[in-house]
C-alpha cells in the first residue's frame, strides 16, 4: 500500500488529522507520548486512504481506528486496562458476518465488555443487507465501517471470533479463539441475510452468557 504523505492531504484534511492528533493526546496523556499517537494516526489513515469512497471522513475514521488500536495497545502493553473483557469478532471482509455480531454484542452487553471488529481484506462499506436487517432488530450498524485488524487489536482481546477468515485469521497465544461457521451474506437480500442474522445472535448471547456479562435487550 503506498503510504499517504502531508502532500497528498487537502488543507481541510490536514487541519482535522491536527485535531485529531489534540483529541487523542488529551486522551491519552500520561500513556503515550506525541510521537506514538502521531505514528498510530498516521498510519490508521492509511489504511483508509487507498480505497476510501469518501475522503473527507479520511480524517474522522483515521482518529477512530487510532484511538482503538492505542487503547489495545496501552492494555497489551500493561499501562492501561479497566478490567473489561473484550471481544474480537473477525470475518474477511468486515463488511457482514463481523459487523452484526458487534452490533449484537455492543447492543446486549452495553458497558459491561467491549467488542471490536475486522477484517482480512476489508471491504469499502458495510454490506446494504446487514444494516437493513439489523435494523429490523433496532440496532443500526450504518454508522461503522470495514477496517483491517492489526496486530495490538488482536493481542488485546480476550476472546477472538473468527468467520471465514480461514489462514488469513491472525493467531496469537493466549488468546481464546473460536471460529463461527456462517454463511458469508455478500451479495444475498435481507431476506436472505436474516437466517445468518439470527445465528449470529443467538451465538453472542451464548457468549455472553460463557463471558458471565447479562445480556441487556
Amino acid at each position: 500500500m503506498t503510504e499517504t504523505t502531508h502532500h497528498d492531504l487537502t488543507i481541510d484534511q490536514q487541519l482535522a488529522l491536527r485535531t485529531a492528533a489534540t483529541n487523542l493526546g488529551r486522551e491519552f496523556d500520561g500513556i503515550f507520548g506525541v510521537e506514538t499517537i502521531e505514528r498510530f494516526l498516521h498510519s490508521s489513515y492509511d489504511q483508509f486512504a487507498s480505497r476510501a469512497s469518501v475522503p473527507n471522513f479520511l480524517p474522522l475514521l483515521a482518529e477512530r481506528f487510532a484511538r482503538q488500536r492505542l487503547r489495545a495497545l496501552a492494555k497489551v502493553e500493561g499501562l492501561a486496562h479497566d478490567g473489561r473483557p473484550i471481544v474480537l469478532f473477525l470475518c474477511t471482509h468486515n463488511a457482514g458476518r463481523s459487523q452484526m455480531a458487534l452490533g449484537f454484542f455492543t447492543h446486549f452487553a452495553g458497558d459491561a465488555a467491549v467488542a471490536w471488529s475486522g477484517g482480512s481484506e476489508p471491504e469499502n462499506e458495510i454490506n446494504p443487507a446487514a444494516i437493513a436487517a439489523m435494523a429490523e432488530r433496532d440496532i443500526n450498524i450504518s454508522g461503522e465501517y470495514p477496517k483491517p485488524w492489526t496486530d495490538e487489536i488482536v493481542q488485546a482481546a480476550d476472546v477472538v471470533i473468527t468467520m471465514g477468515c480461514g489462514d488469513a485469521c491472525p493467531v496469537f497465544p493466549g488468546r481464546r479463539y473460536e471460529d463461527w461457521v456462517l454463511e458469508d451474506p455478500a451479495g444475498l437480500d435481507v431476506e436472505a441475510v436474516r437466517p445468518i442474522r439470527d445465528e449470529i445472535e443467538r451465538r453472542v448471547r451464548h457468549l455472553l452468557d460463557e463471558l458471565g456479562v447479562p445480556a441487556h435487550d
